[in-house]
């Protein structure tokens, strides 16, 4: 098949948006960065094969001719690629020039002008009855107006708290008389708390918030939607997603699933019950002619809303999918995606239409024989170990980690986490990566077993831990391990920062705490992460004031003479303590329960940033 001059123009400005380097040749590694651009997360192998599909001379990459011919024989309709739907999805990006400070001149960066309207959308829905956001909302999707109005930071921190509800404290936003420097503590006060709830910050600086840099800020707004979105599917929100267990299930696999994976059982639940003899297995491919959308509406909506099959009547699949949308516009639930997303297989802007579809109307009904017996306390996420999950996913690891057990049992990411608390110490060689075939668990009780005796080198403490203990998904044992581990991470930053050459101890922690507070003329103090005092909060917003004297307003803090206010303090001490730089993981509840663990982290992130700020 042979194209036009301007067809070849157009697949060579495509195969340069792969080709970063303009050398002639698109690398797997290449590949990935523009998979971030688009904000989708996929896997080291499954971009090695999408390589391999398009590779003739298997030499590795894909160069010019080898992408045309792909392209040949996606217009004649023989086959398809992974790397073509890709690049159909970089004809819709905006590019701009040196967008990062980190940006070498004439990097390259891309946005999604479909996700900035999505987003756009979803920001004024979301946010339209707060008073705060009235002078800006609603945003305006055509233009830049949501790049230029998260330069205070505030938009930003509200999008936070819609997501996870009372990760910021109102009261440490700057909101009035707003300078450079108080916009500087907002984007702050952001960046630590996005990655508080899991988000990835890696090369996000406030600056670059502040001045609204349109890769950098869709990025972010989208990690904290999706989890404000798929945070909301989990047994403790709806226990009636027991229902979607299948012959031989129990709820603990059921648990082992990802939100996107429930997502299509949900999905599938829905299209069976109705009889339709069609399955989705993705947000893309699946779902382009809006059949399997229509039918789940009609399964989902409410009574009398006049939701029906109507759009199928329709052949053209961007008036079907308008139509469709329509029909989810009849029950509240339009957001996210325009006919165009739909008809393009957007998988980002689907599993988000798909979640808020859930969220809004899941239709899930017991059975006449009635759920199993469970107790949701056996199932619930505990705070520790949305503590420890949070931390991994703001590390940026790869996958992201939905289960705590299930997710690291074949210890890849585990491995990633021990190669960033001493680089180099991961022989990559040595380490199987899925997919596993045969012998899987093996292979993945090797790797943990790899990890366990490479921790031991690092002094950690694992007596009666073994790598089968990881893949089986021991909690006891896997919290353990995760909690040296993210110790080790914090104490490792502090001696860098110290610049002594000497290991920093609990008992270090605890001195230097005291004599800062001591310095600033403060009268608490602690005796150790133990100390009662701890529960008020006051040694830590007095710390928080004495590493920046004026931070705190005094007039804001009570006496803590109850749990209430107790938890008020608390609140308070964290949100401020992220807000001059802290990277605190811990909740308000660990000061207030005087969790010993999270308290330690709590005090060793406030001495990292004294010792930055010395």
């Amino acid at each position: 098949m042979s194209f036009t001059a301007e067809e070849l123009e157009e697949f060579k400005a495509q195969f340069n948006v792969f080709d970063a380097d303009g050398n002639g040749h698109i690398t797997a590694a290449e590949l990935s960065e523009v998979f971030k651009a688009l904000n989708e997360s996929v896997p080291g192998f499954k971009v090695r094969e999408l390589i391999k599909e398009v590779d003739k001379d298997m030499n590795g990459t894909v160069e010019f001719d080898e992408f045309v011919a792909m392209m040949a024989k996606v217009r004649e309709g023989k086959t398809k690629f992974g790397l073509a739907d890709a690049s159909a999805k970089v004809k819709n990006l905006v590019k701009l020039e040196g967008q990062s400070a980190a940006s070498a001149a004439g990097t390259t960066h891309s946005f999604s002008e479909e996700e900035k309207v999505s987003f756009c959308d979803w920001i004024n829905y979301t946010m339209q009855d707060d008073a705060d956001l009235a002078p800006i909302l609603p945003i305006n999707s055509d233009g830049m107006a949501l790049f230029e109005n998260v330069h205070d930071g505030i938009l930003l921190c509200k999008l936070i708290n819609s997501a996870v509800a009372d990760t910021i404290d109102e009261r440490a936003i700057n909101k009035k008389k707003l300078n450079m420097y108080t916009k500087h503590e907002n984007q702050t006060l952001v960046l630590n708390s996005a990655s508080a709830i899991g988000c990835s910050v890696v090369n996000i600086g406030a600056e670059d918030l502040v001045s609204g840099k349109p890769h950098l800020v869709l990025g972010l707004t989208w990690q904290i939607i999706r989890i404000g979105l798929l945070s909301k599917i989990s047994l403790k929100n709806n226990p009636n997603l027991a229902v979607l267990l299948q012959d031989g299930e129990s709820l603990a696999d059921l648990l082992k699933l990802s939100p996107e994976q429930l997502l299509l059982r949900w999905f599938n639940y829905h299209l069976e019950k109705s009889g339709h003899p069609r399955r989705v297995t993705n947000f893309g491919g699946d779902i382009k002619d809006s059949e399997c959308y229509t039918v789940l509406l009609t399964q989902i909506a409410p009574p009398g809303s006049g939701v029906d099959l109507a759009p199928m009547s329709t052949r053209d699949l961007e008036q079907r999918a308008d139509r469709m949308l329509n029909e989810a516009d009849k029950i509240g639930c339009r957001a996210f995606v325009r006919p165009k997303d739909v008809v393009n297989g957007n998988q980002k802007l689907n599993l988000a239409f798909v979640a808020n579809l859930f969220n809004t109307h899941p239709a899930l009904e017991m059975k006449d024989e009635g759920l199993p017996d469970f107790d949701l306390g056996d199932f619930d996420e505990t705070r520790e170990e949305k503590t420890f999950r949070n931390w991994m996913n703001s590390l940026g690891v790869n996958p992201f980690v939905n289960n705590l057990y299930s997710d690291l049992n074949d210890g890849v990411v585990l491995l990633e986490l021990l190669n960033r608390i001493k680089p180099g110490i991961v022989d990559w060689s040595k380490v199987s990566k899925p997919p596993f075939k045969m012998g899987g668990r093996m292979k993945m009780i090797e790797n943990c077993n790899y990890l366990i005796d490479l921790a031991r080198t690092l002094k950690f403490s694992l007596v009666g831990i073994a790598g089968s203990d990881i893949h089986d998904g021991n909690k006891t044992l896997t919290l353990a391990l995760l909690w040296q581990m993210m110790r080790a991470y914090t104490i490792k930053l502090l001696e860098t920062l110290s610049g002594s050459g000497k290991s920093i101890t609990d008992a270090d922690i605890i001195e230097w705490a005291n004599k800062t507070l001591s310095t600033a003329g403060k009268n608490s103090s602690v005796a150790s992460f133990k100390d009662p005092s701890i529960a008020t909060s006051m040694p830590v917003i007095d710390v928080v004031d004495a590493i920046k004297p004026g931070s705190i307003n005094y007039d804001l803090v009570n006496d803590a003479s109850t749990d209430e206010l107790k938890l008020e303090n608390a609140k308070y001490a964290i949100s401020m303590s992220r807000k001059i730089g802290a990277r605190i993981y811990a909740l308000a509840e660990d000061l207030v329960e005087v969790k010993p663990k999270m308290v330690l982290t709590v005090f060793a992130c406030l001495m990292a940033r004294g010792l930055q700020k010395a």
